[in-house]
């Protein structure tokens, strides 16, 4: 299927837990990502390909001539350069900094709404919440928190692999999130991972209809396989 068809499947007829109990099974058990990082909209889902970025933190205050990096002189480091490199169906998803400061606010979201991006997962804080809802643009992250990227860090990197708590993410891998958590899918596993969630959830429903009219949850483990 394409990518269209399969985003929408993600949002529309599975969630996370099932998908997540589905890549246990098949040897995937470190796919979600941390549980502090959260929609920013609590119904809120994102389906789509992995951009990864990576952060770093800046600590000099001495100014452009004291230091030494190739990034010194730019701010935000590569930051615009990766937020206009996005691509439809994309996930801008980064990492690698401290909690000092947003990773994202409402003109990313601007420039990235018109890029046709799927969303932002972000491993730190954004700001501008109310902009980045009056868009409608789907953002995950640890929490909210005003304080300017710009003196703090740089993005150091782009569609490079990234690890978020022990989880690596690479270029392309299929990223999905609601308010339970976010999953990274590889893309290896991710067909056959989507064809045993869809079973999974159909058989869900079956127990559910089977409980509610009085079968016991040892009764229907047995039966169904799930519960």
């Amino acid at each position: 299927m394409s990518d269209d068809e399969l985003f929408t499947i993600l949002k529309t007829e599975l969630f996370t837990a099932v998908v997540g109990d589905v890549l246990d099974v098949m040897g995937h058990r470190r796919q979600f990502l941390p549980a502090g990082i959260s929609p920013l909209n609590p119904m809120a889902k994102i389906a789509g390909r992995a951009m990864p970025v990576l952060e770093a933190d800046v600590f000099d205050d001495k100014g452009p001539a004291a230091a030494r990096g190739p990034l010194t002189q730019k701010p935000f480091g590569l930051m615009l350069e990766a937020l206009d490199d996005l691509k439809p169906g994309e996930v801008y998803i980064a990492t690698g900094s401290s909690l000092r400061y947003a990773l994202w606010g409402g003109l990313m979201s601007t420039r990235a709404t018109h890029l046709k991006a799927a969303g932002a997962i972000l491993d730190g804080y954004v700001r501008d919440a109310a902009e980045i809802e009056q868009l409608g643009f789907t953002v995950f992250c640890r929490g909210l928190y005003a304080q300017d990227q710009g003196p703090r860090g740089k993005v150091i990197d782009y569609r490079c692999a990234i690890e978020i708590d022990g989880v690596r993410i690479e270029p392309g891998d299929l990223l999905f999130g609601d308010r339970e958590g976010v999953l990274v899918i590889p893309r290896a596993a991710e067909a056959e991972a989507v064809r045993r969630a869809r079973e999974k959830a159909s058989t869900e429903s079956a127990v559910s209809v089977a409980i509610k009219g009085g079968m016991s949850a040892c009764e229907a483990l047995a039966r169904f396989g799930v519960m």
